[in-house]
């Protein structure tokens, strides 16, 4: 029986980047239904991602700023979307 490495396979970064864009396709189809409006429901599900990601990048002991993307990486790409979305959320009159 061929022995069972330490550590499992890490993805590669294309699959990081297909999770990533599945999983912000999913966030948004749930938002689309939000009972508080799109960018409230958007902005709620971003935070809980980001969360969700700092956990399981901590569970992982994924090292940042490695040549291929992790949990990190998505983490600060749900904050960007967050940040982003927060601020047009400001700037446009309701």
């Amino acid at each position: 029986m061929a022995e069972r490495p330490d550590r499992p396979t890490q993805p590669g970064s294309s699959a990081v980047l297909a999770r990533f864009c599945l999983r912000l396709t999913i966030l948004i189809a749930f938002a689309a239904f939000g009972s508080l409006g799109f960018a409230r429901s958007l902005a709620a599900l971003l935070w809980m991602s980001i969360v969700l990601c700092v956990v399981i990048a901590v569970m992982r002991r994924e090292t940042l700023f490695r040549a291929t993307l992790n949990h990190w990486d998505e983490t600060i790409a749900y904050a960007a979307l967050y940040a982003l979305l927060c601020g047009l959320g400001q700037s446009v009159p309701v």
